[in-house]
């Protein structure tokens, strides 16, 4: 299922890592697409939607699903 979430305090490349890294922990065949200066990421996995935005707000960052 295709997901995108906007996520607040994602600011650079290493934040970019650290968010795909946390959705990859949860899913490693997750496919993650990152748009900083959009500050949002598109996700296709099999993880629900609240799995994939719990883990990036334990990574430090806060998501919220969007259109």
């Amino acid at each position: 299922m295709m997901m995108k979430f906007r996520v607040e305090g994602m600011t650079c490349g290493g934040c970019a890592r650290g968010v795909t890294n946390a959705i990859r922990a949860i899913d490693p065949e997750a496919e993650v697409a990152v748009d900083l200066a959009a500050k949002s990421v598109a996700v296709r996995s099999n993880a629900s939607a609240d799995r994939i935005r719990s883990a990036i707000d334990e990574a430090g960052y806060r998501a919220v699903v969007s259109d």
